[in-house]
């Protein structure tokens, strides 16, 4: 008896991780989507709009971010500047936890950040871009 129940948990652990790895590659083709919109289709736009000196936002960099940042750091690509509340309401996650990824990223170098009042803005700096 005990014997059935292991061997028919086998197979519904191995699909559980095949459709953990689907949504994970599901996840990864939204991301490459969502940037070739943002830079018109062309791969060289789209490196040149999102790339910064010391550490780009290109596709592959955000494929090799953990899935929380990579979450961010999109929403971000689309505001192109914006407060943790406001990617906070794209992301669905609370306010204090899209700041703390967003001021990782800026420590990362991804993003720059200013303050206008009590407000911090993120940023990708385009000025520093090439």
């Amino acid at each position: 008896m005990i014997r059935n129940d292991l061997s028919n948990k086998k197979p519904l652990n191995i699909l559980e991780k095949i459709e953990e790895s689907l949504e994970r590659l599901n996840d990864k083709i939204e991301v490459m989507i969502e940037l070739q919109k943002s830079g018109g289709g062309n791969v060289n736009n789209q490196k040149n709009s999102l790339a910064l000196p010391d550490a780009s936002l290109d596709v592959m960099t955000l494929l090799s971010m953990p899935d929380h940042l990579r979450k961010t750091a999109m929403a971000i690509c689309r505001c192109s500047r914006a407060t943790a509340e406001e990617i906070a309401e794209q992301t669905k996650r609370a306010r204090a936890v899209e700041s703390a990824y967003l001021n990782q990223l800026v420590i990362m170098g991804y993003l720059k950040k200013e303050r206008k009042g009590r407000k911090a803005y993120f940023f990708i700096d385009k000025e520093t871009q090439s």
